[in-house]
């Protein structure tokens, strides 16, 4: 079964379609990243699999049941979404945030939990945020907030995980720091991760298979040694390049074309 299918699935903002009739299965237990030029769809199919957006028409199945016949809380157990950008309120702590993970757990007969509490303590842990539990969340640094949204979704203990663009605005170390988390958690635990992602060589690197959308379609979906070549790069995002072989993960590497300092050039002026 896979974690995540969608069938003729169309997405529109108003009479603007975005999705049109799309098909894609997602595989259980593994990193999944869409990819494609902004506006393509990415952020609306990720709202549409965590029913934030009800589509114009198809249908998305979750472990083989229609998501728009779930129960939320039901959803919640086994869904959890972090939005690109997301924003916590003045002076909310880490371990405050951490703890709206456990809502889906919630109602007035089963109250706060040792489950709950254990729940949390795992979460803050695996994104090594225990010491910054009484911490703000707005004192954090930009990678550590991020962990600390990310521990929140780790709290609602879901089997499938869905990030819009994870490590926008962060720099290079904490980018890593991201996606080096959320790998291990896929290795460790065998949790579902879908994401979109920028940067193409990072896709390529985390990701068991890459979805590239264009033009309300898939345009290519496989592992990303299989689909990632100069001809996808110039289709989808309109951009020429050269791609190798990562020297260190043995995945593509995208090397784009464009005006630049060119090195060899200057050395021939030197020594020419």
């Amino acid at each position: 079964m896979h974690a995540i299918e969608t069938n003729s699935l169309t997405l529109s903002y108003g009479d603007s379609i975005i999705i049109n009739e799309l098909d894609v299965k997602i595989p259980k237990g593994e990193i999944t990243v869409f990819i494609g030029s902004n506006g393509c769809g990415k952020s609306t199919l990720l709202r549409s699999i965590a029913r934030l957006l009800k589509p114009t028409n198809g249908s998305v199945l979750l472990e083989g049941a229609a998501i728009a016949k779930l129960p939320t809380k039901e959803i919640a157990r086994k869904l959890a979404i972090l939005p690109q950008g997301p924003v916590a309120p003045e002076g909310l702590t880490v371990l405050q945030l951490v703890k709206q993970g456990r809502y889906p757990y919630q109602n007035w007969l089963k109250q706060w939990t040792l489950e709950d509490e254990e729940a949390v303590t795992r979460a803050l842990e695996a994104t090594g945020l225990s010491e910054f539990a009484e911490r703000h969340v707005d004192s954090l640094s930009g990678g550590q907030r991020q962990r600390a949204w990310i521990a929140m979704t780790l709290a609602q203990e879901t089997d499938v995980i869905l990030l819009d663009e994870p490590t926008t605005y962060l720099d290079m170390t904490h980018q890593i720091e991201i996606l080096d988390l959320l790998f291990e958690l896929n290795e460790r635990e065998n949790r579902t991760i879908i994401m979109v992602l920028h940067d193409l060589n990072l896709a390529c690197r985390y990701a068991h298979q890459i979805v590239a959308l264009k033009d309300q379609k898939i345009f290519a979906q496989g592992r990303p040694e299989e689909v990632i070549n100069c001809s996808l790069v110039q289709n989808v995002f309109q951009m020429n390049c050269e791609v190798t072989i990562d020297p260190l993960f043995g995945t593509p590497l995208c090397i784009p074309h464009g005006k630049g300092r060119c090195i060899l050039k200057d050395v021939g002026i030197k020594h020419g």
